[in-house]
């Protein structure tokens, strides 16, 4: 039996249909307008009449929420909390890891490794840390930072099965081109973040990617672009924002669109433990946490990841930037598949994984789609 969405506003990824169906099982079968749809005997007819479909949230970098972390390293636990995460739209994630101990980044590894046997949401892994610089360390604790090292990239990707997928580096400490050869060998992407390179160090780079733009890096000057300025103008780069108002303030995130443009953007809550829990005393990389009016912040009052979710995200971009439904569609799933190679996500199409949200007129979700198991929000 297959399920079909009626009278919807449909947003591909690639087109918006503005009176559409979708028929869908575990993959896509159709999506066309309403004038060209006929019911089938065995369809399970879903009334979307004032809703808006559009792909699954594809996140890239979250470290956690709900009372959970990537780093808790317990199988059961990170599958658990990826299904939480269901409720704000995601439907692929990449558990993202911290600067900790080699020991506590491996179990974490194969955690990961072990979850996504089971789980159809993880994609890949973020391997955020531990090369990075101790100048730009934001949240990250300083004591377990290096150079990036090809050797060891090499045995935690054998660790994680081969499923790292992110990696952010600081491309100005060292020689760090055997690490880069290794990533992109092994189609991992190459991250600046947490780094205080320069333009030139960065165009003398591989890096393809910039982690939490305008955060724990060097900024724009108009003598030194920094990280944000290559970022910024180097139309081969992706750059993630945070879009909670408080890592990025609005008027901030505005520029960034308009500068990048939505082709370049890829939406991240780059969340932690207390994301979906009451405020009050978290922990993230074995140091306290202090959430109060949304924000997550250390002792000393560095932002300390997020407690946004991706629906907030979603709807926070466009109303911070003004772009439309359609873009910021591309910013929260169509970009983070073709980057990162998801052949069967971020596009309602014929063929592809049935990983479809249905939003209501406010943007909200009310259906996630996983694979074709509908998981309701209302």
């Amino acid at each position: 039996m297959s399920k079909v969405i009626t009278n919807a506003k449909i947003y591909t990824g690639e087109t918006v249909l503005e009176n559409g169906f979708i028929r869908f099982d575990h993959e896509i079968q159709a999506v066309d307008s309403m004038e060209h749809y006929q019911k089938k005997e065995d369809d399970q007819v879903i009334d979307g009449t004032g809703k808006n479909v559009i792909p699954g949230f594809i996140e890239v970098h979250s470290h956690g929420g709900y009372g959970s972390d990537t780093m808790d390293a317990d199988p059961e636990v990170i599958n658990e909390m990826a299904k939480k995460m269901l409720q704000e739209g995601i439907t692929s994630y990449f558990p993202t890891t911290m600067t900790q101990s080699d020991e506590n980044i491996e179990k974490a590894l194969a955690g990961i490794k072990e979850a996504k046997k089971t789980n159809p949401m993880i994609q890949g892994i973020h391997l955020e840390g531990p090369f990075v610089s101790p100048e730009y360390k934001g949240a990250q604790p300083e004591q377990y930072m290096r150079v990036a090292d090809a050797k060891k990239i090499e045995h935690w990707n054998e660790i994680s099965g081969g499923n790292i997928r992110l990696v952010t580096y600081a491309p100005e400490l060292g020689d760090v081109s055997p690490f880069e050869e290794y990533c992109q060998n092994h189609q991992i992407v190459l991250s600046a973040g947490h780094t205080g390179a320069t333009y030139e160090q960065l165009e003398e780079s591989n890096a393809s990617h910039i982690t939490h733009l305008f955060n724990g890096q060097l900024g724009i000057h108009h003598r030194e672009p920094g990280v944000a300025g290559f970022g910024l103008l180097k139309d081969n780069v992706n750059v993630e924002l945070i879009v909670d108002g408080f890592h990025i303030v609005p008027p901030m995130v505005k520029l960034a669109y308009r500068t990048k443009g939505a082709d370049g953007i890829v939406l991240i809550t780059d969340s932690m433990r207390a994301k979906g829990i009451p405020e009050g005393e978290s922990e993230l990389g074995g140091q306290k946490v202090y959430v109060k009016d949304k924000q997550a912040r250390l002792e000393n009052g560095s932002l300390a990841g997020s407690v946004l979710t991706f629906n907030d995200a979603f709807k926070n971009m466009i109303h911070f930037s003004g772009c439309s439904v359609e873009e910021a569609v591309k910013m929260s799933s169509v970009n983070q598949a073709k980057e990162f190679n998801l052949e069967n996500k971020g596009l309602l199409k014929a063929g592809k994984d049935s990983d479809i949200l249905v939003l209501n007129d406010e943007l909200t979700v009310e259906q996630t789609i996983l694979g074709g198991n509908i998981h309701e929000f209302k």
